[in-house]
């Protein structure tokens, strides 16, 4: 073969020629083939696509039989062409034949062919077919030649992912990229959504492959090179990141990848090969990705996804992109695709154009989950892989319930799809029905159904759920959306607003519930090895006193004239109890001397979620005005389970005995001294958990707005003097007598009509 130092260029030259020129898909193909053959002075070149049933097909050659196009077909695995597309690895054989993975197809008449080079086509890291070049003398090809080859498949990939190849493929098959794919995740917030992909933070699509100039190219990456390198700097020397701790590490990685001289090189060398700067970092990004992508160590899989955020980085630095996905054009029923997001990052977004939200990272705890839930969209989380495999517009249903994705799904599930929507909605219809009927059991007991809201977007739902009011309005979410701490002025808006939308049902404010994993990006502390167990919630307020004195006075003048029912986040000691009323104390004496009004009632109570509070109930009933179970936090705590660990989040059950019995004891010290009691957490949303809360004495629950039709549904069938006969039988034995609580649960709804 001649040398090929200008090779690479100029067949790129001509291959942008190719791809200006009006000419049919197959036609355009046919010729690319044939400018790779002449310019490498190769015998053969072939191309093979990947189809959505995992085959590669032959789409065009030059050198093999023509009559074979379309016809020759190798699985995903199977000989050299499927090993390439599996190990997304290039393959540089001298005897092709001597290779074991080497199957021969009679119909191609490649057997008079010795040397071969394969590489993938690549496009993020997805193999969406194979580029061949052959000769029948043998020999190893060059590196340069391997690099002109790899180059040139991405022009191809660009041609697969537009769709081009789409008038070709036979009738009733589909390319790969196009292929339908399930991902499965955790679910966090319920729902079923139809709709299209929106990416939060889209791929910067290279449109410009081929470069003019090299050395313009080149000067162009070291700018942008340098300018990231300068942010990643910037970013490391503020004060607000740790001197220690991951947020650090995660930067730190972020430079060693920024000023790896391997990266830089292989950058450059694309360049040379004749790819603009932006187009280099994207092979390269790509090459590397799908090398990471098979790999199992976990440690090495989160660098991969660092490196790929940095390459993006790069990318936008060199095109000037936007990354701003609450800024594009929705399509009318979007479901957003995110590795992370913030909350105030999802608000961007015209909530009555989003159908759902998708997270390859996050907890069901997480900031974005739960403004996620309140806006009423169904979130599947931990959905690996969910961002590579997606499109923008691709066709998608998002399963809360069963935390699924199905990425551009078949007709027949499609169909399937809507008419579950269909029947939700008939669901939801009778349910909205019930929204004037008294929540009251079969045989009799009355039940106040509460809703648990944070933002002014929930406050609708107070009148179309037909709740008894907020039995847990999260005043941190304010705090959590917005990029500056709210003043006092703004909080005392906020929340006169909400008692004004409030129209008069009682609203439970409960004070600022920050630190642990809620952390806002204008109030950093210190990295903690165990956050939902370090500094936040009361503990910080009392560490900060201004900060709770501020929100209380907000409170009670908002509140003037009326009603003002307030909770203190995770109390573990009556004495702070009596630090927070000391607190309190001063600001009515502040408010008086200066002539504010005062609320004409109020009620300071806690959240009862950290056990150590069980060997102080008869003093905690003594001291407060009412009691509201955290029930999510306190399982979480009592059973020493992280809810955000998939491993053991579902190792216990909250309908287990220990638990159960637990809430039970919190309900008698509560009948013991005319405490009122309520829970709020994922308990009571459902209807089975929900239950087994009335059986054992709960009369209030607070729940998701959406959750309050199915509760009241089941509670108008139940006979709860007989279910809390049986449930405080089995919590009174020694061990179950008959199976699992859930279980008798279970059964004892289906046996007596009562809806789940």
């Amino acid at each position: 073969m001649r040398d090929l130092s200008a090779g690479p260029r100029v067949l790129l030259k001509r291959l942008r020629e190719l791809m200006a020129e009006p000419l049919e898909p197959q036609e355009r193909l046919d010729r690319i083939t044939r400018q790779i053959a002449s310019n490498m002075v190769a015998e053969v070149c072939s191309v093979y696509v990947l189809r959505s049933d995992g085959v590669l097909e032959l789409y065009a050659t030059e050198g093999l039989n023509p009559d074979a196009v379309h016809l020759a077909q190798l699985k995903m695995g199977q000989g050299l062409v499927g090993t390439i597309a599996a190990s997304a690895q290039p393959l540089n054989l001298s005897d092709a034949q001597a290779h074991p993975a080497f199957r021969y197809l009679p119909e191609t008449g490649e057997e008079i062919y010795h040397s071969f080079l394969g590489v993938p086509i690549l496009r993020a890291g997805r193999s969406l077919g194979v580029l061949v070049v052959q000769n029948k003398a043998q020999r190893n090809y060059r590196e340069d030649e391997l690099e002109a080859l790899e180059t040139t498949a991405m022009v191809l990939a660009e041609m697969i992912a537009t769709g081009e190849l789409k008038k070709i493929t036979r009738p009733g098959l589909e390319l790969d990229l196009t292929r339908p794919v399930t991902i499965e995740g955790d679910g966090y917030s319920e729902g079923i959504g139809l709709g299209h992909v929106v990416l939060h933070e889209p791929r910067v699509v290279v449109t410009n492959l081929l470069n003019e100039d090299t050395e313009t190219e080149i000067a162009r990456l070291a700018d942008a090179l340098g300018s990231l390198r300068i942010s990643i700097d910037d970013m490391l020397s503020r004060r607000e990141v740790a001197m220690e701790g991951e947020h650090r590490e995660v930067l730190e990685t972020y430079r060693m990848f920024a000023h790896d001289q391997g990266w830089v090189r292989r950058m450059e060398e694309a360049i040379r090969n004749g790819l603009t700067a932006e187009a280099a970092v994207e092979k390269v990004q790509s090459d590397t990705k799908a090398r990471m992508m098979r790999l199992t160590d976990p440690y090495m899989r989160e660098r991969m996804h660092d490196f790929d955020d940095l390459a993006n980085r790069l990318l936008r630095q060199l095109t000037g992109f936007s990354a701003s996905g609450g800024g594009q054009a929705l399509p009318a029923d979007a479901i957003v695709f995110a590795r992370a997001m913030g909350a105030a990052e999802l608000l961007d977004y015209p909530r009555q154009n989003l159908r759902g939200l998708v997270l390859e990272e996050g907890a069901v705890t997480s900031h974005v989950v739960i403004v996620a839930r309140a806006m009423g969209i169904a979130v599947v989380g931990q959905a690996a892989g969910a961002v590579a495999l997606a499109e923008n517009g691709d066709a998608v249903i998002i399963d809360g319930d069963d935390a699924t994705v199905h990425l551009r799904p078949v007709a027949d599930l499609q169909k399937a799809y809507e008419e579950k929507v269909k029947l939700r909605a008939r669901r939801q219809e009778q349910f909205r029905a019930l929204r004037d009927v008294e929540p009251r059991s079969k045989d009799g007991t009355r039940i106040a159904l509460k809703m648990n809201a944070g933002l002014m977007v929930d406050l609708p739902q107070l009148a179309e759920s037909g709740a008894d009011g907020i039995g847990l309005f999260r005043t941190e979410l304010q705090f959590m959306i917005s990029s500056t701490m709210p003043k006092a002025e703004e909080q005392e808006a906020f929340y006169r607003n909400v008692l004004k939308q409030a129209k008069g049902s009682v609203v439970t404010f409960r004070t600022l519930d920050i630190g642990g994993d809620k952390v806002l990006p204008y109030f950093r502390g210190d990295a903690e090895e165990n956050p939902a167990l370090g500094w936040r919630a009361i503990r910080l307020s009392l560490d900060r006193p201004g900060l709770l004195r501020t929100q209380m006075r907000a409170l009670l003048k908002a509140a003037s004239g009326g009603e003002l029912k307030m909770m203190l986040p995770m109390v573990t000691e009556v004495a702070e109890i009596h630090a927070a009323r000391e607190l309190l104390q001063k600001e009515v004496q502040h408010l008086s001397k200066f002539g504010h009004g005062l609320p004409r009632k109020l009620q300071f109570g806690v959240m009862l979620e950290v056990p150590a509070l069980m060997w102080q109930l008869d003093e905690l009933m003594q001291v407060v005005d009412f009691v509201s179970v955290g029930s999510n936090d306190l399982f979480q705590f009592s059973m020493a389970v992280d809810r955000g660990n998939a491993r053991v989040s579902d190792r216990f059950d909250n309908l287990g005995l220990p638990f159960l019995r637990i809430l039970r004891d919190i309900v008698r010290a509560g009948e013991r001294h005319a405490t009122p009691v309520t829970l709020c957490g994922e308990m009571a949303g459902k209807p089975l958990s929900s239950m087994a809360l009335f059986a054992i004495g709960f009369r209030s629950v607070s729940m998701s707005p959406t959750a309050i039709g199915p509760v009241k549904a089941m509670l108008l069938q139940l006979d709860l003097g007989r279910l809390s006969q049986e449930v405080n039988r089995r919590l009174d034995a020694p061990r179950a007598d008959d199976g699992t609580i859930r279980a008798f649960l279970t059964r004892f709804a289906e046996e007596n009509g009562v809806p789940l």
